[in-house]
């Protein structure tokens, strides 16, 4: 596994792990990438150093290293406390909450670029949230 500091074209830098460089280089080839702050596209390597850990300490990659990682773990975990992950029916639930055939209530879940448009496009209120669900996740 390779980390590499990552730019947008707007100058906002973050970071992402891949599987190797020609694994990076094969995503930002085909525009699967994305800024994790500002959502754009273009993205490539950032100048960097590489990482040598301290003698006898590797890196703790559950503890949050910057401020905007602080936020993004705390928005996740207000999130999973005060709304109810409803997985991929997000948009079947979402548009019954709507159509007041459900309770109102805060969820959160998965929908495809395509359910979530025609949320949108009907008036739903959705956002995307900047985390996938844990089971998803290493």
């Amino acid at each position: 596994m390779i980390r590499y500091t990552l730019s947008c074209e707007k100058d906002h830098q973050f970071e992402s792990w891949f599987q190797s460089s020609d694994a990076f280089d094969a995503l930002a080839r085909g525009g699967l990438l994305a800024c994790a702050v500002c959502g754009s596209v273009i993205v490539t390597r950032a100048m960097m150093a590489p990482s040598v850990p301290a003698k006898g300490r590797a890196n703790d990659l559950k503890t949050p290293a910057s401020d905007a990682e602080k936020a993004l773990t705390k928005m996740r975990k207000d999130v999973e406390k005060n709304s109810e992950y409803v997985g991929p029916s997000f948009a079947e639930q979402a548009r019954k909450m709507h159509d007041g055939d459900a309770p109102e209530r805060a969820i959160w879940g998965e929908a495809n670029f395509t359910e979530a448009k025609k949320l949108i496009e009907d008036g739903i209120p959705v956002a995307p949230l900047p985390f996938m669900p844990k089971r998803k996740t290493n």
